[in-house]
């Protein structure tokens, strides 16, 4: 049975990312992983896909939903700027999402199949901010970089 075979539905999303390329790549369009302003290449993040359509630039995030939640108000879009941020040209903005179902199991996975889709354009989408202070593990519990450790031990 063909399909994608995956665990959970949020995973389904990264399988479609190839399927879309394959397509844009077969109309000439030279679809690709977007590179950020150092000229390298990021597959992690917003958008998943850079292609060239009349010589302008296109941006192209692939998407997948289930029915059932499509209502809610559930997140289902982010970015995240960054210094290489994967955006570097002022371009239409689409995302590709496919209604995904479970068509069946094998070796203990789901088998998705998609049986609707949805082209976006987003230049008009409306968006929430959220505003973040942020910290990773190693500045946290090191001591250092303004933390204080009050206490720490081994427990027995």
């Amino acid at each position: 049975m063909l399909g994608i075979l995956r665990p959970r539905p949020n995973e389904v999303g990264n399988d479609i990312e190839p399927y879309a390329k394959s397509a844009l790549n077969s109309l000439g369009l030279n679809a690709d992983v977007p590179t950020g302003p150092k000229g390298r290449k990021k597959s992690t993040g917003y958008p998943d896909i850079f292609f060239w359509f009349n010589k302008k630039p296109y941006y192209l995030e692939c998407k997948t939903y289930n029915i059932e939640n499509i209502e809610t108000t559930q997140r289902s879009f982010y970015f995240s700027p960054s210094d290489e941020f994967k955006v570097i040209y002022d371009a239409p903005h689409f995302i590709l999402s496919f209604e995904i179902y479970v068509a069946g199991e094998q070796r203990g996975k789901h088998i998705y199949k998609c049986k609707h889709y949805k082209i976006l354009s987003i230049e008009s989408l409306s968006l929430d901010v959220k505003y973040e202070f942020n910290s990773d593990n190693k500045r946290m519990y090191s001591g250092k970089n303004g933390t204080i450790i009050l206490a720490e031990g081994k427990i027995e």
